[in-house]
């Protein structure tokens, strides 16, 4: 995988290459970002461009693999890494544990690894909802075990196959348990010679404060709205005018561009569920509201968290849309249609505390909270704050 195959994130990619240019590469790189701008396929080139250099010390004048590109966001891959099979390349991600497992099987990324070269290859910008997917999963947890850590403590410490870099890259580190945590900071702590580290990561705070202080983070950006507007005409033929209205409603995300680009997406399933709900709320229909909970606690876990993020977002817009300022809102057609008559229920008087509350059920949903209480209650609540005023 190369950098051109990145979606804008120039001045990411730039400092990156400095850092190599200039011997000054850590040993642990941290990429902090929403999701979708680009950390997993950042962390992927980086590695790949890492892997395709002679040594530690080559210089690039000298690796016809790089000559001809003054800024290697091209170049002629090795067929392994274009196959992201190096052996010097050791991913970690979350998984779970399949049925077919031992009692005393601890998960680890090369149970799944087939899985995650195919979607990797597919397009390095997927959801974890559509890792479990890809696994079989969707109503588990996925965390990354402490037989991960004994697996890289294993890898690293062989000697590099090709006389240059270890690249490990680790996709979500706040998903390790504990057990992880303390034996991926000893690691860190003590790497392997010539090894590099590069953690993908959206939750930052989540992971402990020793691992946090060993690393170098780098926060990456929304990726620019005329980046994603100019791939999508490019990369995905749509028009001019269809690139423009996604590219502002995906607000820096090129995952959630791609979302808005399937068709029947589980955003227009959202919508119903969000106008349910209020509908629901504002005629106090108890018995009604307890089924729409229901059916949100039929969903996966990962997809009820989703819901309650596009949930605020449409917060956000129908707050948003009061003002009558175009340029701040970012809606569709469908949601702009439902906007027109409800914004108004939307206002200073609620919207933080309808905030705080989704945010209290986006925890409690990922602290395996019982969803049919989190969400009748959620509901329930919903019916006092909507006629606050």
């Amino acid at each position: 995988m190369t950098f051109s195959e990145v979606i804008g994130q120039e001045e990411v990619q730039q400092r990156l290459l400095q850092m190599v240019r200039e011997d000054r590469l850590p040993h642990a790189i941290m990429l902090c970002g929403p999701q979708g701008v680009g950390k997993k396929a950042l962390a992927t080139a980086f590695a790949c461009y890492l892997l395709s250099r002679k040594s530690e010390n080559s210089d690039h004048s000298e690796n016809s693999e790089y000559s001809e590109y003054s800024d290697y966001s091209e170049y002629s891959e090795p067929p392994m890494l274009r196959k992201l099979e190096h052996p010097d390349l050791h991913f970690t991600f979350p998984t779970i544990k399949l049925p077919s497992m031992g009692s005393e099987h601890m998960p680890v990324s090369d149970d799944f690894i087939r899985e995650w070269r195919e979607l990797m290859l597919q397009t390095p910008y997927f959801s974890m909802d559509e890792w479990m997917t890809a696994i079989g999963a969707e109503n588990q947890q996925a965390i990354i075990t402490a037989g991960e850590s004994d697996e890289l403590v294993r890898k690293l410490s062989l000697k590099s196959s090709q006389g240059g870099y270890k690249v490990s890259v680790v996709w979500l580190p706040e998903r390790m348990n504990i057990a992880c945590a303390n034996k991926l900071l000893k690691l860190i702590e003590e790497p392997p010679q010539q090894t590099v580290f590069i953690m993908v990561c959206e939750e930052p705070d989540k992971l402990l404060e020793t691992i946090r202080s060993r690393v170098q983070r780098i926060d990456v950006k929304r990726v620019d709205t005329e980046a994603i507007r100019k791939a999508l005409v490019e990369r995905r033929g749509i028009s001019e005018e269809a690139a423009t209205r996604i590219s502002r409603l995906a607000n820096g995300s090129w995952l959630k561009a791609m979302q808005e680009l399937q068709v029947g997406s589980e955003n227009e399933q959202f919508l119903d569920l969000f106008i349910m709900l209020m509908r629901l709320a504002y005629q106090r229909k108890v018995r009604d509201l307890r089924r729409w909970s229901e059916t949100l606690a039929a969903f996966g876990r990962e997809k009820q968290k989703r819901f309650l993020e596009y949930f605020l977002r449409l917060l956000r817009e129908n707050f948003m849309y009061n003002f009558h300022q175009q340029d701040l809102c970012y809606m569709t057609q469908a949601e702009e249609d439902f906007a027109r008559n409800f914004a108004r229920f939307v206002n200073e008087a609620n919207v933080l505390p309808i905030y705080d509350m989704t945010n209290k059920a986006i925890r409690d949903i990922g602290q395996n909270a019982n969803a049919k209480i989190v969400f009748f209650d959620f509901a329930l609540q919903m019916i006092v704050l909507l006629i606050q005023k």
